[in-house]
């Protein structure tokens, strides 16, 4: 995971959705409506296994076939690879995804609790490369409670450069209005409690449900639509702790003196940072993850 370290741990998704699954139905009879893919130019009903993806730039269309997507760099590595520590301020909200808890799978948890505590301790964020379903993704390594967490990021040309007109204004504020402002918000002050807030759409539509099954107001799917199918969708431990510490310590000391020496070198300190930084195939060490 960091260094020479290896903590392994399985990958839980941390989050839910928890709206009521619903899908379209004939009115007047209760039978499902299935989507199909018609294609424009034919007329004919296209099958998943002879759909391709395209890209259109207002002028040319380019097909992607399998094999072109095949073609294209894919890591299989199972690896959580620590780039770099940074402060936990510096990380923007807008830049977070998805979120998956780490729960530790070696016979002793001891540096999975050591990477924990050192992150809280020192008040940082670990910015790790992560694959998932063969792409690689940017995330951060956090703690959350007693747990550790990956939360992945949006890369940085995702984010969107605004520069509203509304926002240069030179209106002035009074210093009357700053006030006034400023009790508002106090009068509304309180620690954030998410569990006060409830999703009153979902409730409401979870009643009205109840209410139409307590007034049977239902289908029997069994005898309605007796022929109707199911929905079909498509780490080792570590042996001496201390030691991978130690050489891993040495190992980042070494690394920053020769990019230091060979920062005078033009000719060669592109190919020395590589082999010095800790990230060559060579060097590797991370924490085998499965998705769970």
């Amino acid at each position: 995971m960091f260094g020479l370290v290896n903590v392994p741990v399985k990958l839980y998704s941390a989050t839910e959705n928890h709206d009521v699954s619903m899908h379209q139905v004939h009115e007047k009879d209760g039978g499902r409506i299935r989507n199909q893919h018609r294609c424009q130019e034919c007329g004919k009903v296209v099958e998943f296994d002879d759909m391709v993806k395209a890209y259109d730039d207002g002028d040319n269309r380019v097909i992607l076939t399998k094999d072109d997507f095949e073609a294209l760099p894919a890591d299989e590595n199972d690896d959580l690879d620590v780039l770099q520590f940074v402060p936990n301020d510096q990380i923007d909200p807008i830049m977070l995804e998805k979120s998956y808890f780490l729960e530790p799978t070696s016979k002793t948890p001891k540096a999975y609790l050591l990477l924990r505590q050192t992150l809280e301790d020192t008040d940082r964020t670990a910015i790790v490369k992560i694959t998932l379903r063969t792409r690689t993704r940017l995330a951060i390594l956090r703690v959350c409670g007693k747990v550790l967490m990956i939360q992945t990021l949006r890369w940085a040309d995702e984010i969107r450069d605004v520069d509203f007109k509304g926002v240069n204004s030179q209106a002035k504020i009074s210093k009357k209005e700053m006030e006034m402002s400023a009790k508002l918000v106090e009068s509304y002050s309180e620690d954030f409690t998410p569990e006060e807030f409830n999703d009153d759409y979902q409730d409401e539509l979870r009643k009205l449900i109840d209410a139409k099954i307590d007034k049977g107001e239902t289908l029997d799917l069994e005898k309605a639509f007796p022929d109707e199918d199911e929905d079909e969708e498509p780490g080792g431990d570590v042996i001496d702790l201390m030691e991978a510490l130690r050489k891993s310590v040495d190992t980042s000391r070494s690394s920053k003196k020769g990019s230091s020496r060979s920062g005078s070198k033009k000719s060669s300190s592109k190919s020395g940072a590589k082999s010095t930084s800790g990230k060559s195939s060579s060097s590797k060490s991370g924490a085998k993850k499965k998705t769970g």
